[in-house]
């Protein structure tokens, strides 16, 4: 390995210049690469900036003419398999945006080329390295809750103008403080073709993620409905779900928290032994056992704030070796995708539909 982590990205819009490339151009131990986008001007202005030593319009130039240890993947959402998959069969770590597909079958391949090839697929959750929801995580893996029985996952967002095609504030959602490079593109968050659906690939995706990572349980069959007044894709989700160790839950979400305020995440996991209770609007972290023993994390109500610096941090040092934990894996974000694929599924044709 050499000393520092070379990494390439294909896809350099909104987000990953805002947030993955300026927390791994800070980093003494990262080269950045190279460097894919489309638009020679924007492509010009990212590696001018951020000083990428290599720059293409072709995602295949920037694998065969980069010398990579591991790659970001921050293209639009139905491009994410076809840029993982060519990084996995490069031989490279890849850190891929959510949702990570759009497809469950794709997901899974994408899960099984990473595992055959021992590559990191790490996708970048920031919630999950939050201390409190690492707590969950530790408490959920010692088993607190005993064998899951039901499951509540609420996420909503103050997004109703992206996911409407509207002209969007990035300073109101951007969970960074870096100065924005580029806005969204809005067309590939509200375009139903290109974007391939609405809130749930745009944000449950995110809790979703964090559900599977926390519980390891996995969904058999989803029955869905969404809506989306004003919008061409769905601003409102709620699905009732089958998992495959006899539980149930909901997954639910809603884009149209106002501008003013905060992300909403609500997770609660209920097993035969206790409760598990997790809040990121409120920064809550509390478990019920039903012997009468009770845990709490006493947090700074902005403790739950969205941040997204772990998951960049993790991943070069899962490549680095630093590290061997990845707290936000490809598997956990796979199980959510199947999820959402069925959901999609089942809101077209009108019944549950298996996973």
């Amino acid at each position: 390995m050499p000393d520092k982590v070379r990494l390439g990205f294909i896809g350099a819009g909104w987000w990953a210049t805002s947030n993955h490339v300026p927390i791994l151009a800070a980093r003494d131990d990262v080269e950045l690469a190279g460097v894919c986008r489309l638009g020679a001007e924007e492509l010009e202005q990212v590696r001018s900036r951020f000083g990428f030593g290599y720059a293409t319009e072709d995602y295949r130039e920037l694998l065969e003419n980069c010398e990579l240890d591991g790659v970001v993947v921050a293209s639009p959402h139905p491009l994410h398999h076809e840029h993982a998959m060519a990084a996995l069969d490069a031989g490279l770590h890849v850190m891929c945006e959510k949702p990570m597909t759009t497809r469950a079958a794709h997901a899974r391949q994408l899960v099984e080329k990473a595992n055959a090839g021992d590559r990191h697929l790490l996708v970048p959750y920031g919630w999950h390295y939050k201390r409190f929801v690492q707590r969950a995580k530790a408490r959920m893996d010692e088993g607190v809750v005993g064998e899951i029985e039901y499951v509540l996952c609420h996420m909503a967002s103050p997004i109703r103008t992206l996911l409407s095609g509207q002209e969007f504030d990035v300073d109101q959602d951007s969970g960074s403080s870096e100065s924005a490079l580029f806005g969204p593109d809005v067309s590939t968050w509200a375009d139903p073709v290109k974007a391939e659906g609405g809130y749930g690939h745009a944000q449950i995706s995110h809790s979703s993620g964090m559900l599977f990572w926390l519980t390891g349980l996995r969904a058999r069959s989803v029955f869905a409905l969404m809506s989306g007044p004003g919008a061409e894709v769905e601003l409102y989700d709620a699905m009732t779900v089958r998992f495959e160790n006899g539980s149930v839950g909901s997954i639910s979400g809603a884009g149209t928290v106002p501008v003013s305020q905060g992300f909403q995440v609500d997770l609660r996991i209920f097993g035969d032994s206790g409760v598990l209770l997790l809040d990121c609007e409120r920064a809550r972290m509390e478990i019920l056992g039903h012997d009468g023993n009770t845990e709490s994390m006493d947090l700074d109500p902005e403790e739950g704030a969205y941040d997204c610096s772990g998951p960049p941090a993790n991943f070069v040092d899962l490549i680095s070796g630093a590290t061997d934990v990845n707290s936000a894996p490809g598997e956990a974000a796979m199980r959510g995708v199947e999820v959402l694929d069925a959901a999609y599924r089942s809101a077209e044709s009108g019944r549950e539909e298996p996973v």
